[in-house]
């Protein structure tokens, strides 16, 4: 294992609670497995992985300051439910340039946005975001949700038919219990219906 991996499991260890550390390593080595399968470097999706939720465990009232700190927009929609702050805020956290945590030190802009979309997804995604996306997903520690066993399967067989059931079984759930979507998923479920031609 790459020894500045194992020093972020430690740091990650003192700031995450112990549920959220080990989603975090359940994260991690899914994304690993995936990434052999779709022949993606498996280092960057440990490294994406592990720290996809990295600023998840910081209070609501402290992500908002340090969201003003770094110039981040907030939406709305992002002020009203902080704890969706966490994935820009993780991209934030993980950037050398911020020197937040020094044990992080990322500066490759594609485990960065993987980070950054892990939550809302994005048009167009990359490889490693989908891996990202869809680990945080089903790994294996995840409460099981309706059709998890077909989306774990496909995982491994059609990245793209996961990805698209994810977004829209989280599209069903959030508007079932009106709950406020982000515009950002339902534009990546619009751009992935529209590309793999759904009907539904």
């Amino acid at each position: 294992m790459d020894e500045r991996i194992i020093k972020i499991q430690h740091v990650l260890k003192k700031e995450l609670d112990d549920n959220r550390y080990q989603h975090t390593l359940g994260v991690m080595y899914t994304a690993a497995s995936m990434a052999m399968r779709y022949d993606v470097d498996v280092l960057k999706a440990l490294y994406a992985g592990l720290l996809h939720d990295c600023a998840k465990c910081i209070p609501n009232d402290k992500k908002l300051h340090l969201c003003g700190k770094y110039g981040f927009t907030v939406s709305d929609i992002e002020r009203e439910n902080p704890s969706l702050l966490h994935a820009k805020l993780g991209a934030c956290l993980a950037h050398e340039k911020y020197l937040a945590k020094e044990a992080y030190k990322v500066c490759d802009g594609e485990i960065l946005n993987a980070i950054l979309y892990h939550t809302t997804g994005r048009p167009d995604m990359t490889m490693l975001e989908k891996i990202i996306y869809i680990a945080d997903y089903i790994e294996p520690g995840r409460r099981e949700l309706p059709n998890m066993a077909d989306v774990r399967r496909l995982a491994f067989q059609n990245i793209d038919e996961c990805l698209y059931r994810i977004l829209k079984d989280s599209l069903v759930y959030l508007n079932s219990r009106k709950i406020a979507v982000d515009p950002m998923t339902q534009k990546t479920y619009d751009y992935y219906k529209k590309e793999m031609g759904k009907e539904d």
